[in-house]
């Protein structure tokens, strides 16, 4: 069914950039095409207007069996092929919407508006290369659209077609003049072909036709710098500060110099003296500060001196929170926890609907397995955003972790209920844990049935289908069901230790060892936690493939590993494979 068509001919033609509309497209039939009887002619004019009145009343389903009655009649109608094009992108099936673009533009080529929109198409898809030929073609029929041009040099761009793509932005330069924007772009590319000589050249351009423009100078600085040149570097700053002393961009840039120069000390001083500068309002000076930091990360030089700096800037402002979650973020990033926690912590208190806040508390107790404090944050959570299901999600888990098996179905039953319908991955998530949760207190049935239901939502969720067939393998059921769903999770993720070690638990319950043991070595090669589970498979394997001796060794190793097991230090006393039975 097609419900949501209303606003589609917007979304296939806004699409980055701004094309002109189709117009005259209704008048347009393939009567011209001279290739129908006059009997089927009439019947696809029927059919094709029918088709168009039925769109502008908003029954859409009918429209569509409309034109798709056209096209049965005649398939090289253009008109059509457009028509159901922008259906099949509404019904997310964009491929076959370039295909009837294709087959549009290939029957009537010299029409704006058809290649217009498979160019456009394309370029959204990334298939970046087949947009630009479009492009291509559009600028040689049409070259009065000088905006053609432009997204044409987008797309080699996007392509990779660099060099192409100069050469487009400089046909247009041609025609409308120097232009910031362009510049900007050749800018960039040239940078990107690590042709820094040019990429100055673009940038002084500007810097000669905007000379009150204290950005430019900083930029050709900024090069210089770059360029080991700190002495060109510094003229251009103090250019810079001669315009504008308190652009965020030069009080930065000054600090990078000083750095360069192996003058810490007076790096430091410059931010400093910024932020400690009564006329910068608090915004500039973390723009400054933050782009400090970055300058800092990016040249992987010590952050700790940003600590001190935002300790200048809190005492100043200790009621801003963006200041508090900065210097949090900060902290977290050089492993000072606590400390990050605790400015996050009052940022909550301060200001209880920021969500950033919350989200980096959860995060932290999450990493530190701190399940009080997980507890704590998603249930104060849960009311504050009351539809946000990721806080149900994490509730579950940390119930599950304290074996509070119902309280965790509860908490994701009710998760459920408040997951949006176009997010059907987080449902089949959410049923996925049930199912987990399901298993684990022996309601097997209910388990495999609650992964069904997973399935149904989302037929690719990866850990459902490893969990699902492992668990059907141990209870050697429907075992060809488990090798086929192993099979897809190795298709994902060829070299993923735990899959690779499901699949071959099952072709071993099977009775293929050969297979078993070529699968459980591949996890085993890819494995890099050292699990014990996992070599005391390998061990099993080994045994039933006559390698007596080497299965013993594996065995034993699982022990050192970790593994405890009563059915293990059997197999190692007996030497022999001994089942263990599920309980």
């Amino acid at each position: 069914m097609i419900h949501t068509y209303k606003y589609f001919i917007i979304a296939l033609f806004c699409l980055s950039i701004n094309p002109v509309y189709a117009t005259g497209i209704e008048k347009e039939t393939p009567a011209d095409l001279g290739k129908l009887s006059a009997k089927e002619q009439r019947k696809f004019d029927y059919f094709f207007y029918e088709g168009l009145n039925l769109k502008a009343a908003e029954k859409y389903d009918a429209a569509f069996d409309a034109f798709t009655h056209c096209l049965a009649i005649d398939s090289t109608a253009a008109p059509v092929l457009f028509e159901l094009s922008s259906f099949y992108l509404q019904l997310n099936r964009p491929e076959k919407s370039i295909e009837m673009l294709r087959q549009a533009v290939s029957h009537d080529p010299a029409n704006y508006t058809y290649r217009m929109a498979l160019a456009s198409i394309s370029r959204n898809m990334g298939m970046y290369g087949e947009a630009a030929e479009e492009f291509e073609e559009l600028v040689k029929q049409y070259p009065g659209k000088y905006e053609l041009n432009y997204y044409l040099a987008e797309s080699l761009a996007q392509s990779g077609e660099i060099v192409k793509a100069i050469e487009a932005f400089d046909t247009l330069e041609s025609i409308m003049g120097m232009n910031e924007s362009l510049t900007m772009q050749k800018f960039q590319l040239f940078i990107r072909l690590d042709e820094k000589e040019n990429a100055f050249k673009e940038i002084e351009k500007l810097a000669v036709k905007y000379p009150m423009e204290s950005r430019y100078q900083i930029m050709m600085g900024d090069l210089h710098l770059e360029n080991n040149a700190p002495e060109k570097a510094l003229v251009c700053y103090n250019k810079a500060k001669e315009i504008d002393p308190a652009n965020p961009y030069y009080i930065v840039s000054m600090a990078n110099y000083y750095e360069v120069i192996g003058d810490k000390s007076l790096a430091e001083t410059q931010i400093h003296n910024a932020l400690v500068n009564e006329n910068l309002d608090i915004e500039t000076k973390l723009n400054i500060l933050s782009r400090y930091l970055v300058r800092l990360q990016q040249t992987q030089q010590e952050l700790g001196s940003g600590n001190s700096l935002f300790e200048i800037l809190l005492e100043q402002h200790p009621e801003d929170t963006d200041l508090k979650m900065m210097y949090g973020n900060l902290l977290n990033s050089q492993g000072k926890s606590e400390e990050a926690k605790f400015q996050f912590q009052l940022v909550t208190e301060m200001e209880p609907g920021n969500a950033s806040a919350w989200q980096q508390l959860l995060n932290m107790a999450l990493r530190s397995e701190d399940i009080p404090e997980v507890i704590r944050i998603c249930q104060t959570c849960m009311e504050l955003f009351p539809d946000s299901p990721e806080y149900y999600f994490y509730l579950g888990i940390a119930y599950y972790q304290q074996e509070e098996y119902q309280k965790a179905l509860d908490t994701y039953y009710a998760g459920i209920a408040i997951i949006p319908t176009e997010n059907p991955a987080l449902k089949s998530d959410f049923y996925g844990q049930i199912g987990d949760i399901y298993y684990q207190m022996g309601q097997m049935d209910k388990a495999y049935e609650t992964y069904d239901e997973a399935l149904k939502f989302n037929e690719k969720n990866i850990a459902v289908l490893n969990n699902y067939s492992y668990f059907l393998s141990l209870d050697k059921k429907e075992l060809k069901k488990a090798e086929r769903m192993s099979a897809q999770t190795i298709q994902m993720e060829p070299n993923n230790a735990t899959y690779l070690d499901t699949y071959g638990w099952i072709f071993f319950v099977q009775g293929d060892y050969s297979l078993a043991k070529i699968y459980i070595k591949r996890a085993i090669e890819n494995d890099k936690t050292n699990s014990s589970e996992l070599v005391d498979h390998y061990g099993d394997i080994l045994f039933m493939t006559g390698e007596k001796e080497e299965a013993v060794l594996q065995w034993k190793k699982a022990k050192e590993l970790g593994k405890e097991s009563e059915v293990l230090d059997r197999k190692i006393a007996e030497e022999r494979y001994i089942e263990e039975v599920k309980e």
